[in-house]
């Protein structure tokens, strides 16, 4: 088949890394993928951790305006792309104020797919702001009933897109995954030796981390604990960094916590496999976190919190350490657990490893499973054309 995808990601972060595994493991299969994007055609960048310069620089209402507006330009490339491709059905990453998708749905009834990641509008009131929160509402939900299937990542977004008028029988879950080099063998002494950490029990965080995701109860768990050995390793970057140095410092264990800066994914693996234990010290609610199949495919044993979107993926005491994400003093225990009982934590990441591959949570599962939608939707329109 042929993919019109379509997105509007300019950042080389996170949400690169989904576009370009998937759009990759859809090659790896057979299919023909034309991204039609801000950057052309999606060629591979490195990762970093800049963007967001235009919502900085403009008043909230503006720059929402100007999000919409970008959505007249963004259709008339995409159908411009579809006129010299003739895709057989478009694959749009959503995004707050990004119709594009949906006009060409109506345009040339072609089926469209919707990868839902979150919630925008909810997301943006509680953390960037809003200034035209009605609009944004009205305009997603909009755009999530324009699709022919929606595909959220986590059942419990699933429940908002219900909530927002989806039809049932619209909605099909597709967690996030691993790669295939997560699940092929990865020495972590290399690392360990970069940064001095031979001999430390190593608790390690991957990606760019943000104030909410509570990595700083790990530096106050170390500083209580009093054991020289243990060492956080956060392979990654973000605005939480000068606050995490900052909390070090104060309560005297800056020489216990190494921030690695961005690191691109082809070393990723090797810096996870450090690792002895893996954190997820919290989550939104909706998520579908990248980091925690990568850890459960290099077999880590995971702390993470016993959120409803962990439980779809993780079972407490048989995968993974589950913690009550506001009781600090579970957080605490689940985590002193893990340090002190080395047989738990090979167990427990054993297991988690072996989930993944039982539940194929791989990005190559996710290319059958978008397949197998796309061709059903393809039936559905041959059936369509024919009445």
């Amino acid at each position: 088949m042929r993919f019109l995808y379509s997105h509007r990601t300019r950042s080389a972060d996170g949400q690169y890394v989904h576009i370009r595994e998937l759009t990759d493991a859809l090659r790896a299969r057979g299919h023909d993928i034309v991204i039609a994007g801000p950057d052309g055609n999606g060629a591979a960048k490195d990762l970093n951790a800049g963007g967001g310069q235009w919502r900085s620089a403009l008043p909230g209402a503006l720059y929402e305006l100007a999000e919409l507006a970008y959505c007249a330009p963004a259709y008339w490339r995409l159908r411009e792309m579809y006129s010299k491709t003739r895709p057989d059905i478009v694959y749009q990453r959503h995004n707050l104020f990004f119709h594009s998708g949906v006009w060409l749905r109506r345009a040339k009834n072609i089926p469209l797919m919707l990868e839902v990641n979150a919630p925008l509008a909810e997301e943006r009131a509680r953390h960037g702001g809003l200034g035209l929160e009605g609009l944004a509402r009205k305009s997603e939900a909009a755009i999530w009933r324009g699709a022919d299937m929606v595909l959220p990542v986590t059942h419990v977004l699933a429940a908002k897109l219900r909530a927002a008028g989806v039809a049932d029988e619209k909605i099909t879950v597709i967690q996030n995954g691993a790669s295939e080099e997560f699940l092929s063998s990865h020495d972590g002494g290399a690392v360990r030796a970069r940064y001095n950490l031979e001999g430390k029990l190593i608790l390690g965080f991957s990606g760019f981390v943000r104030d909410w995701h509570g990595v700083d109860r790990v530096v106050r768990a170390i500083a209580r604990l009093h054991r020289p050995d243990l060492h956080l390793l956060l392979v990654g970057d973000g605005p939480a960094r000068a606050g995490l140095e900052a909390l070090a410092r104060e309560l005297g264990i800056a020489s216990q916590l190494t921030i690695t800066g961005v690191v691109q994914r082809i070393e990723m693996p090797d810096h996870i496999a450090a690792f002895d234990i893996a954190l997820q010290p919290a989550v939104t609610d909706y998520a579908s976190p990248l980091k925690l199949f990568e850890y459960m495919a290099l077999a880590k044993p995971i702390l993470a919190p016993a959120s409803a979107n962990i439980c779809e993926v993780l079972k407490d005491r048989e995968d993974a350490a589950l913690f009550a994400e506001q009781n600090g003093g579970d957080f605490n225990a689940a985590l002193e657990a893990l340090i002190d009982d080395g047989d738990l934590r090979t167990r427990l990441g054993a297991a988690a490893r072996a989930s993944l591959i039982r539940q194929d949570l791989t990005w190559a599962g996710n290319a059958r499973r978008v397949e197998t939608v796309a061709k059903m939707l393809l039936g559905n329109n041959s059936e369509g054309d024919k009445a």
